[in-house]
């Protein structure tokens, strides 16, 4: 499970096994008891969460997409399906 970084007392990752086809690109955000898993194409968008309130969703949407170029890097890196999109 590679973290991609941590912030705000989150961790932000990926799961090595994300299934077959693999989904698109995204990340797990997971922290203080609470999940979310954030799209990153075609634009950063939530795609399930729990235990976060709107305000906390909000955060994590402004810190994904201040970060996608960097998220997108590593998921490309790490699973090697060629340069961002």
């Amino acid at each position: 499970m590679p973290v991609v970084f941590r912030h705000g007392g989150l961790r932000y990752f990926f799961f090595s096994n994300e299934g077959l086809p693999r989904e698109p690109p995204h990340v797990h955000v997971n922290g203080r008891g609470c999940d979310a898993k954030v799209w990153l194409a075609p634009e950063t968008a939530i795609a399930d969460s729990s235990g976060f309130n709107a305000r906390e969703l909000a955060d994590i949407l402004r810190v994904v997409t201040e970060n996608r170029a960097a998220i997108l890097r590593a998921w490309h890196e790490h699973f090697g399906n060629g340069g961002p999109l």
